[in-house]
């Protein structure tokens, strides 16, 4: 087959890496790609937010299988495009996408379909916002209704935080993103995210993942887009994640599919477990970034029959093979991050490292330039192991993070201190 991946980071560069262990990817292309992507696959100048021009361009390549790995090309119906075309494509509708694209509509759907999440509020005025939380009480949490590039989420442990918060948002910190607020309880307990594949009808739970949300050591300071993750996840146990599919994920299926938006691709089901019992947290749909670089080292090949059972509806014969071992992923950020961070630091010693089914950088915010590899985002690197035991995968990315030379970034020295 020929496969097309579209994204830029390293969720989307561990996806090329699993698919290209599969004997069944004659060609991959991978827009726009980056760095790292550069050097396993083909890499296309694509504008990947426009379903027609990526159809036309699957049309000229030949692409028999499209993979869409971030959320804003689904949010404006990139999917739908390429499956008008006559184009097979992983990844949901542009309708089924808002269960990420707007959490109002989400906890609507949670509403109708009785799935435990927290209570909230939604609001489109700033003052109705702020007397809300004067009324809640702190602790409380505030988001930005749409997509804010896993940024949007203010924890607010003090009532003037959550103000201010309803200030930026309303005040265009998150562009159009904030134009709209929903204003949550705060939940107790440890979050986990929880991975299935839908085909329309049929739903596979397909692994767990524990993130680190946090930039700093201990889960301390601002909310970033993932500093790194490990899977599995050791909160979900089999009896918990059977309540989770019960529960919620199932239930939301069948209202998506009541409401005319049947959901096909990855679910992210991001969770908060307390004394057994999970509620949702957020959905995302497409696969949860620094956790795709796990999932992907433990799944492998095997990753890319995945997703072409979902998109052509036959997960109900599909089974998850997984192996008895874990898998983790430290991110290398950018100085600054996830504030402003500089750009076009210079990364040393990537080349001496190993490369296999056990040990893997993926790139995130990387260009080449030169002959040198540059620094070119805020996350930058996934510097990401496999081990029979957690603690082994740890020494093992650990290792590997020691041995790069870059001055211009930082990490976290505690990832998978929960499960450890």
């Amino acid at each position: 087959m020929n496969i097309l991946i579209l994204g830029s980071g390293g969720r989307e560069h561990a996806l090329a890496w699993a698919v290209m262990q599969n004997p069944k990817c004659d060609k991959l292309i991978v827009a726009p790609g980056n760095a790292g992507i550069a050097q396993i696959a083909e890499c296309a100048d694509l504008d990947i937010m426009n379903g027609g021009a990526v159809a036309v361009f699957a049309e000229a390549n030949a692409i028999d299988f499209v993979i869409v790995g971030p959320e804003a090309p689904l949010a404006t119906g990139v999917a739908d495009r390429l499956r008008d075309a006559g184009v097979l494509v992983f990844g949901p509708s542009e309708g089924a996408a808002r269960l990420e694209a707007s959490k109002s509509f989400t906890k609507e759907v949670c509403d109708a379909s009785n799935a435990p999440t927290a209570g909230y509020g939604h609001f489109t005025d700033a003052e109705a916002a702020k007397a809300y939380i004067r009324e809640q009480g702190a602790p409380i949490v505030v988001k930005a209704d749409g997509l804010a590039a896993g940024k949007g989420v203010i924890m607010a442990f003090d009532i003037q935080t959550a103000l201010d918060a309803i200030d930026d948002m309303f005040g265009g910190a998150f562009g159009g993103a904030g134009a709209e607020v929903v204003i949550e309880e705060f939940m107790e307990g440890e979050e986990a995210s929880l991975f299935v594949l839908c085909d329309g009808e049929n739903i596979l739970s397909m692994g767990s993942a524990q993130d680190h949300k946090r930039v700093g050591d201990g889960d301390t300071g601002p909310n970033t887009g993932g500093m790194g993750a490990y899977s599995p996840a050791p909160v979900l146990s089999a009896e918990i994640e059977a309540r989770a599919m019960e529960q919620i994920v199932q239930p939301t299926m069948a209202e998506m599919a009541k409401r005319g938006m049947p959901y096909q691709g990855v679910l992210y089901v991001g969770l908060m477990i307390k004394d057994g019992q999970p509620r949702l947290v957020e959905y995302n749909v497409r696969f949860g970034d620094p956790e795709c670089q796990v999932l992907m080292m433990r799944l492998g090949a095997q990753a890319m029959d995945l997703m072409h059972a979902a998109a052509e509806g036959r997960l109900n014969d599909t089974r998850v093979n997984w192996g008895d071992d874990h898998a983790i992923t430290v991110v290398m950020a950018a100085n600054g991050y996830p504030g402003s961070y500089e750009k076009g630091s210079e990364i040393n010693g990537l080349d001496a490292l190993p490369e296999n089914s056990k040990n893997m950088v993926f790139h995130a915010g990387t260009k080449a330039e030169g002959g040198a590899i540059l620094a070119s985002g805020g996350r930058v690197l996934n510097v990401t192991a496999r081990g029979d035991t957690l603690q082994e995968a740890r020494d093992r990315a650990y290792a590997m993070v020691e041995a790069i030379d870059w001055p211009g970034g930082f990490y976290r020295n505690d990832i998978g201190w929960r499960a450890l």
